[in-house]
């Protein structure tokens, strides 16, 4: 396309332009002023009812110069050429730039999507063509042969060819599968600025700076690389004997060659179906040319342009011309007439690429400064509803659709709604008299009103009977039978008026009002920037407000008691008193939405179609290929309109939000009947469930064994654990299971879980709370035989069988106790015996203590081994019994109204107190028990909750015991609790003892994952914090908290004292690591630094200033952990001898100089990057390094002479035999894993602790500079300072 001056300097001493001047006569003047003699066209002829088209902008980017663009024909993408040498890949719809290509030299002009394949071609002035893998983000192999610039480049709808042309006058077709060069056109005798393929046909249009444009026929091409069976050997024979020819051959010739133009050709390209072609050039004309079989002739010129056209193409849609200039316009053209429609225009930036959507109504330009993507007319279709009717506008015809037949019907000619580029924004439809409001932007906005036939159901579309009423307005809508309401923004009046469109009355808005919309009889809803307002009409006063960005739709429910507010981004669900419930953010646009039978809102995005219940619970229903306008939702079905204007009904599953809509309105029997009768799972369901707080519901739906566990555990469901605990069979269930079956007093499958993973100090203890002595007896026999001699002892004392634990202690070769034992129970015969076998006599024996007391357990008065603990009575939920079958004693809740009194309840929950009758029914809820040695308050009855949950004073919090009047002490905090409670610092609830909570603030402040570093530091907080005191014997220790405000009386600022001085860190290890530093010991010095990061988490200052040091040093310690980093992945690189291992350590060398460390350490680094590139003659990165350390380096240092030398050695040579990717000119950071360059510019992710940068495939590993935080994490900031 078009070259601009200024930019080209790569090539020599002269511009691009100067050059191109050198090179022939006919120059191009991009960017330099024509002289006077050359003339300005004829201003633009704007017709007095010029309509209003828009250019809506879809996406806009910055960047550097665009110079080529191209969409992708599936996906919401675009690649942007940019005059720097990148390729960027954006996603126009969510407005993200996906991806950057930097591997051509100088400015990238041409780029083409693959129309099937994950490929994309670029090329440039570096002469090269590259083909890529947008999914492996890697370029695939590059085509060589154009000896200049290659401008556009384009891949064959069919064949694997791409097309390119060149500023060496020839254009080329590569076959990208084999990679070679298979045709070149020859033709041209300058520059070859465009070549395009014919859509259909074996057609390539061209454009040149010969002032020519040429139509190629390639047809033998095509034959030539058909099937081998559709050629004969004589002429694949002939064929394979010719040599290339670059002067061109038979494959592809000249058809046409049209001159008109006067000066450069920039562009030319073919209509999608007609045989038409459009050129652009620098004559400041675009050119429209008609062709047959046998000739091509030229149609009109478009004149309007002020500056060289760029670009030009044909609307895929509509009869229109689109181009683009340097005269910072988008002119669009009425292709039948010639004229201009609109024209757009920028103030600062020259435009220079235009494209065409494939199949989308889509456009995008490039310019000096990014790219736009837009569209130039609303696609949403005017439309309403009413009852089993839809009435739209298509193809100027009002159209009625009928829901019960489907069957569409062309109801009336509405030609004068609207214009030929500019569709109907807006329809309103009265029942009563069956008129229509049209509303349109035509004319900075007019609206029509039409009266329909009385019958419309079959038959042609009539004419109107008699001209519409027009009127000037930006809005208008039915309020009543015979009254609509018009708003004029110009003046902001809005007028009502009867159906003869004379005004009754009019009057001010009460502020800047947009649109207005339907709010019931006599009401209105406007619509203002920042909120909408309900006015009353009659009163002309404002009822209420809520705040909301500007609305562009409003959609009310069937019984008009709930309305959606739809912004671009948002949805506001109001009452119809304008009181807000919920409001939904999306990140994408909104199109559109409906009400569902049942009150539920159906919404549709661009690429979603989405639900929301009223108390702000919404999902994702099914995905969309494009955008649609929901009219009705029925059933399963929900009807929309499509961006063509026509009726679809899209099948949906509403089973997922009318199953939420049942719960939350606590309907039960839908509930079951969903759960029942539908395949209702999936992850989100379930964390539905169990953020609503139904477990059970959440069990019924899952298969999957671990959720199904955890569920039942989480709802006291014994029965399904079991269940599932049988099938996984792994210790950790079965832990998990036996503790909450311990809860439950379910001490049966208490056992069978220690059983299962054979925790026999836990199954002798139950057998003891038990008293199955029968089997502590066995337990005593299994531990026999395991040899466990602890297990016999404990279940021997359990048992209180003196025997055994004698027996056993003689074994194990402990005579003295044995004997104490024995001789402390009365056995003396066999004290004497163990006595005797050691060679004593009783005399021998010091009197044994007298006041000691036997160790023999009691004996269990009552026995309950052979059935559970008892348990409370509880009522089971209408969910359990409904799945299980069994309803009896189930109650539907009730939903709990002011009304109800609530009877008071056992303040204690004692059972046997009042002796209360065991229920014979398991799981049946408790009934009141009628009797008069009860009467508490003279109802005579409780009403016991599922679980019995006294009451809490609301004062004090005790429990009252309201027979006695006593009052349970209540425990006072913990001086541990005090500090939590005190402190947002991660050190101070360290010293409190709560690590969880210090953990989940180091997550939230600064990403924190990997707490096992500082496990060493917690520990050694928690106890610096506490003093102990040693008691009397045999008393425990006291444990004394220590303050660091012992003085401070006020608990609420109370704190822990500190542990650890910032100051010391600074004094000492910080010290130590600049001297490891130094002592070239990298590894301790690496280990400090680290360690020094790790405990800057957990320091408390107590001023800002030491605060803002504390950031420092951590910037510091990550400049030191990155840059001796590096300089070890150097030194095992050393070894290496390989080219890339060399240039693998040369690079890591450089990449060293770029740590900001001390002076001392700069030089160091410095030194090694220097002796390194002199050592392997890269002389003149070597001469860089040393002019760095001459800077830095006093005069005095060893280092300077060397540096002298090596500079003196690198001027007589400046040059590098290793060509490293180090840049000393681009600014960088070095990645903290990889150790390779970011340059500025390029994507990058951070640790949120100690801002290290890394590549964005790191994202989500642990930062291998502080080994604490998660890369790309988020995190409020460290707090250091309460």
């Amino acid at each position: 396309m078009s070259q601009e001056p200024g930019h080209d300097l790569h090539r020599g001493a002269f511009s691009g332009e100067e050059q191109r001047s050198l090179k022939g006569p006919a120059h191009r003047e991009k960017g330099i002023s024509r002289p006077s003699s050359y003339g300005n066209p004829s201003p633009l002829a704007f017709h007095a009812n010029l309509p209003a088209m828009q250019m809506l902008t879809k996406f806009e980017s910055k960047s550097n110069r665009v110079k080529g663009i191209a969409f992708h024909p599936k996906r919401p993408w675009i690649l942007a050429a940019l005059h720097n040498g990148s390729v960027q890949l954006w996603d126009y719809r969510m407005g993200t730039l996906l991806e950057r290509f930097d591997e051509h030299d100088g400015p990238v002009r041409g780029v083409s999507f693959h129309p099937s394949q994950p490929l994309f071609v670029s090329a440039g002035d570096d002469y090269k063509i590259k083909v890529w893998n947008y999914k492996t983000r890697r370029c695939l192999f590059t085509l060589t042969g154009h000896l200049d610039y290659v401008r556009t480049v384009y891949f064959h709808h069919e064949y694997p060819w791409i097309l390119s042309c060149s500023d060496d006058q020839t254009i080329r077709i590569w076959n990208w599968q084999s990679r070679n060069c298979i045709a070149i056109l020859t033709g041209h005798n300058h520059y070859v600025f465009s070549a395009q393929f014919h859509p259909k046909e074996d057609l390539i249009v061209s454009a040149s700076l010969d002032q020519t444009v040429r139509v190629w026929d390639f047809s033998g091409l095509r034959k030539k690389n058909a099937a081998p069976g559709t050629v004969s050997y004589d002429e694949s024979a002939h064929r394979a004997s010719q040599q290339a020819d670059i002067f061109g051959s038979t494959d592809a010739i000249v058809k046409f060659v049209l001159e008109g133009h006067d000066r450069s050709v920039n562009w030319a390209t073919f209509h999608p179906t007609l045989p038409l072609i459009v050129s652009a050039g620098d004559d400041r004309q675009v050119k429209l040319w008609r062709m047959n079989e046998t000739k091509a002739w030229e149609v009109d010129t478009c004149r309007g342009h002020t500056n060289n056209v760029s670009s030009a193409l044909f609307h895929q849609r509509q009869e229109l011309i689109i181009s683009v200039a340097e005269d910072k316009c988008i002119r669009v053209w009425d292709m039948s007439k010639r004229t201009a429609v609109q024209t757009f225009r920028r103030e600062h930036d020259r435009f220079w690429a235009l494209t065409a959507h494939p199949e989308l109504n889509l456009f995008a330009a490039g310019h000096d400064n990014g790219l736009i993507v837009f569209k130039l007319e609303r696609e949403r279709p005017a439309y309403a509803v009413h009852q089993s009717n839809l009435f739209y506008v298509k193809d100027k015809y009002l159209r009625v659709y009928d829901y019960a037949t489907s069957q569409d019907t062309a109801v009336l000619s509405v030609r004068r709604a609207g214009s030929q580029f500019v569709q109907p924004r807006a329809l309103s439809y009265n029942p009563a008299e069956r008129a229509v409001l049209i509303t349109s932007t035509v004319d900075g906005g007019t609206y029509e009103l039409y009266s329909l036939p009385k019958d419309f159901n079959g038959g042609e579309a009539r004419e109107p009977s008699h001209e519409g009423k027009r009127g000037v307005g930006n809005s208008a809508i039915f309020i009543a039978r015979n009254r609509f309401a018009v708003l004029e923004k110009a003046n902001q009046t809005i007028t009502i008026r009867d159906l003869q469109n004379n005004s009754t009355k009019s009057f001010k808005t009460p502020s800047m009002v947009n649109e207005i919309f339907y709010a019931g009889t006599g009401q209105l809803l406007l619509s203002t920037p920042t909120s909408v307002i309900l006015f009353d009409i009659q009163q002309r006063k404002v009822i209420s407000e809520v705040t909301t960005p500007p609305v562009k739709y409003v959609v009310w429910s069937a019984d008009m008691s709930y309305m959606a507010l739809l912004s671009k981004h948002t949805i506001t669900i109001a009452n119809k008193s304008l009181e807000q419930t919920c409001l939904i953010h999306e990140t994408i646009r909104i199109k559109s939405a409906a009400w569902d039978e049942s009150g539920i809102l159906i919404y549709s995005t661009l690429n979603h179609i989405k639900y929301a219940l009223p108390q702000g619970d919404n999902g994702i229903i099914r995905t969309l290929d494009q955008p649609i306008y929901l009219t009705r939702i029925k059933g399963k079905n929900v009807y929309c309109l499509d961006r063509d204007g026509k009726t679809r009904a899209i099948a949906i599953d509403p089973t997922e939000y009318r199953f939420k809509q049942a719960l939350t309105k606590q309907n039960y029997d839908e509930v079951l009947q969903i759960i029942r009768n539908s395949n209702l799972v999936g992850q989100s369901i379930i964390a539905y469930l169990q953020k609503k707080g139904y477990p059970e519901i959440a069990l019924h739906f899952v298969r999957e064994d671990k959720t199904r566990f955890e569920l039942a555990l989480e709802c006291g469901n014994l029965e399904v654990g079991l269940e599932t605990a049988r099938a996984m069979d792994k210790e950790e269930c079965w832990s998990k299971l036996a503790q909450e079956a311990l809860r439950q007093g379910n001490h049966q499958i208490v056992e069978m879980c220690y059983q299962r993973i054979k925790n026999f100090d836990r199954l002798s203890f139950l057998y003891l709370a038990t008293g199955n002595t029968d089997k502590l007896t066995k337990m005593l026999k299994i531990a026999e035989l395991r040899g466990d001699a602890m297990s016999r002892f404990h279940n021997s004392l359990f048992l209180g069988n003196v025997e055994e634990r004698v027996r056993l202690l003689q074994e194990v070769g402990q005579a003295p106790l044995a004997y104490v034992t024995a001789r402390t129970h009365g056995m003396h015969e066999i004290a004497d015996e163990i006595l005797a076998t050691a060679g004593l006599t009783p005399e021998d024996v010091a009197d044994l203590p007298t006041q000691g007391s036997l160790l023999v357990p009691p004996r269990p008065i009552m026995r309950v081994h052979d059935s559970n603990w008892p348990q409370l009575a509880v009522s089971r939920s209408y969910f359990e019994g409904a799945f299980t079958g069994d309803m009896e004693g189930v109650a539907v809740p009730a939903h709990p109204t002011a009304a109800a009194a609530e009877p008071e309840e056992d303040q204690w929950g004692m059972d046997d107190e009042f002796s209360i009758p065991a229920l014979e029914h398991k799981g049946a809820s408790l009934a009141p028990v009628m009797s008069d040695a009860l009467d508490m308050d003279g109802d005579g009855g409780w009403d016991m909750d599922a679980d019995l949950t006294a009451e809490l004073h609301a004062a004090t919090g005790a429990l009252v015991a309201e027979d006695t009047g006593l009052v349970i002490p209540v425990a006072g905090q913990s001086e541990g609790e005090i500090w939590c409670q005190n402190s947002p610092l991660a050190a101070d609830h360290v010293a409190a003892g709560a690590f969880e909570s210090a953990m989940q603030l180091l997550n939230r402040q600064v990403g924190a994952i990997n707490f096992e570093p500082l496990k060493d530091q917690f520990l050694s907080i928690f106890q610096a914090s506490r003093a102990i005191l040693t008691a009397n014997e045999g008393m425990p220790s006291i444990v004394l908290p220590v303050r660091r405000n012992p003085s401070e009386t006020d608990q609420r600022r109370a704190l822990p004292v500190l542990a650890k001085s910032f100051q010391s860190l600074i004094a000492k290890e910080l010290q130590e690591g600049y001297k490891a530093t130094t002592a070239n010991k990298l590894t301790e010095a690496c280990t400090l630094f680290r360690g020094i990061l790790q405990s800057l988490l957990l320091t408390i200052v107590t001023q800002s200033s030491e605060a803002e040091e504390v950031l420092q040093l951590v910037g510091v310690c990550r400049e030191y952990l990155l840059g001796l980093s590096i300089e070890l992945s150097r030194r095992e690189c050393q070894n290496d001898t390989s080219p890339e291992g060399v240039k693998r350590m040369l690079d890591l060398a450089a990449y060293f100089t770029s740590a900001q460390l001390q002076p001392k350490h700069m030089i160091i680094s410095l030194r090694t990057a220097m002796t390194a590139c002199y050592k392997h003659k890269n002389l003149l990165s070597a001469q860089t390094f040393a002019r760095r350390l001459l800077e830095l380096a006093p005069s005095g240092h060893p280092a300077v002479t060397l540096a002298r030398q090596i500079q003196q050695v690198a001027e007589r040579s400046p040059r590098d035999e290793i060509q490293l990717d180090y840049d000393q000119f681009n600014s960088f950071v070095v990645c903290g894993i990889s150790y390779t360059p970011i340059y500025r510019g390029s994507s990058s992710v951070q640790c949120p602790y100690c801002r290290a940068h890394f590549k964005p495939e790191f994202q989500g590993n642990l930062c291998t500079i502080c080994d604490i935080a998660q890369i790309g994490g988020t995190g409020t900031g460290m707090v250091v300072m309460a």
